[in-house]
């Protein structure tokens, strides 16, 4: 069984699809350590991303999640830390 992993590239999908192409900010460089706020992503946004993530990814993420990591970068780590933990790998 393959170890599932959630990428930028997942994050970036996922952030355009909810936001939509136009409005989305792409998540590369020095923006990888900049809080979601100050990219334009309320907390409504990230609730939405959360949603299509535990869809997508068949993972439940606490709320925590992302009210303790507020940049691209940390959210990442923080759901392939969740899927390590879910799929015993």
């Amino acid at each position: 069984m393959s170890e599932q992993v959630f990428t930028l590239d997942d994050l970036t999908r996922i952030l355009r699809e909810g936001a939509g192409a136009n409005d989305a900010t792409a998540l590369d460089g020095d923006i990888l350590d900049t809080d979601f706020e100050a990219l334009g992503y309320d907390s409504l946004a990230l609730l939405e991303t959360g949603g299509r993530i535990e869809r997508e990814f068949g993972v439940t993420l606490e709320d925590e999640v992302f009210t303790d990591n507020r940049t691209p970068r940390a959210l990442v780590e923080a759901v392939n830390e969740t899927l390590t933990v879910t799929t015993g790998g």
